[in-house]
C-alpha cells in the first residue's frame, strides 16, 4: 500500500444562528464522542425558530440536555406538523437518493403571516443520528440544518467540550487519525481488498466506523467497521484518468466557502482535494461533516456546486 499522511487543517470561525450569534471553530469531521438518544420527542418552538429533537445524555457530565435544530424558520413564521404523504414528491425523491436507508421521523410545513407555505423542515434518522433538512415550498433542497445542545444556545464559544459536536471546538482534529493508527483488522481488509489504492486520509465516525479516503484513478471513500468488515465503498471523484492534490481550507475558492456556509451551517471542514487534468484544475472535492453525518461536496473549477454525496 502506498500511503501519504495528510495533516488536518483548522476551520475559520463562522457566524450564524437564529437563536443567537454562535461561533464554531473546527478541525475535523464528526467527533468520536457520541450521545445516546433517550427520547424521540420532536416538537416545534415558534418563538425561537428552533425545533426540539430529543433529550440526550451528554458524555461529559452524564446529565440530560435537549438537542435542537436551529434556524428552521424565520421570525413570525409558523411550523405545523405534516404527514410524509403531504410533502412534495421532490422531497421523498431527494431523501431516497441522498440518504439511502433513512428512517422518517417528522416533518413540518412552514407558513408565513399570510398562511402561505414557504418551505418544509424534514427530520430523519440516518446511521443512528438525527438529520434535519430544509426544503423550499416546491420541495427543492435548501440546506442541512445545524444542531445544537440546549446549553450551547447562548454560549459564545459554541459547542461545549465533550458534547456530541465537540469537533467544532478548536485544537487537534479529534477524529482524524494517522494512517499508522488504523486498527489492524481495518487496514488488513483494506490492503487485501484494494491493494492498488493509495490511502490519503483516515477518520473515525461517532459509531466507530473508519472512513478511509483513497485514490485509485479516482477518489474513493470506504467505510469499514472496527472488526474489519466492509460497510460501503463510494466512488467520490470524477471519472479517470485523474490526478489529485490536497488543498487547505484557506486556499479554497470563496465561492466554495460561501456555498458550504449557506448549505451546511456549522459544518466542520475535514479535507479537500483539487482534481487535475494534467496540471489544470477541473474541480474540487471537499469532505465535511454537518452534525454527525459525513459528506463530500463537488465543485467545478470555478467553485460552482456540482453535487453532494452522503458518505456515512
Amino acid at each position: 500500500m502506498k500511503t501519504k499522511v495528510i495533516y488536518p487543517t483548522l476551520l475559520l470561525f463562522a457566524m450564524f444562528g437564529i437563536l443567537s450569534s454562535c461561533q464554531k471553530d473546527a478541525a475535523s469531521t464528526s467527533s468520536k464522542t457520541t450521545s445516546t438518544t433517550t427520547t424521540a420527542t420532536i416538537t416545534a418552538r415558534t418563538l425561537t425558530g428552533s425545533i426540539v429533537l430529543a433529550s440526550v445524555d451528554t458524555a461529559s457530565s452524564g446529565k440530560k440536555d435537549t438537542l435542537f435544530l436551529v434556524n428552521c424558520f424565520k421570525p413570525h413564521s409558523k411550523p405545523d406538523s405534516v404527514a410524509f404523504s403531504a410533502l412534495p414528491t421532490a422531497i421523498g425523491t431527494y431523501l431516497t437518493a441522498n440518504y439511502s436507508g433513512y428512517t422518517f421521523k417528522k416533518a413540518f410545513k412552514i407558513t408565513d403571516t399570510t398562511k402561505t407555505v414557504t418551505g418544509y423542515v424534514v427530520i430523519i434518522k440516518y446511521n443512528g443520528n438525527f438529520v434535519g433538512l430544509k426544503f423550499d415550498a416546491s420541495g427543492n433542497f435548501v440546506s442541512v440544518l445545524e444542531q445544537m445542545m440546549g446549553q450551547d444556545i447562548n454560549n459564545p464559544q459554541g459547542s461545549h467540550p465533550g458534547g456530541p459536536f465537540d469537533d467544532r471546538q478548536g485544537g487537534p482534529a479529534k477524529d482524524t487519525i494517522a494512517l499508522l493508527a488504523i486498527p489492524s483488522a481495518v487496514l488488513t481488509y483494506f490492503d487485501t481488498t484494494y491493494p492498488t489504492d493509495t490511502l490519503l486520509h483516515a477518520s473515525i465516525t461517532p459509531d466507530s466506523t473508519y472512513l478511509l479516503i483513497s485514490k485509485n484513478g479516482v477518489l474513493y471513500a470506504t467505510n469499514i467497521s472496527v472488526a474489519g468488515k466492509l460497510i460501503s465503498r463510494i466512488q467520490v471523484g470524477p471519472p479517470a484518468p485523474l490526478n489529485v492534490k490536497s488543498v487547505t481550507q484557506a486556499n479554497l475558492l470563496s465561492a466554495i466557502t460561501t456555498y458550504l456556509t449557506a448549505t451546511y451551517p456549522g459544518y466542520v471542514f475535514n479535507k479537500a482535494f483539487a482534481d487535475l487534468n494534467g496540471s489544470t484544475i477541473i474541480g474540487y472535492d471537499v469532505f465535511i461533516t454537518a452534525n454527525s453525518s459525513n459528506y463530500i461536496v463537488h465543485f467545478d473549477a470555478s467553485g460552482n456546486f456540482v453535487k453532494a454525496i452522503t458518505l456515512h
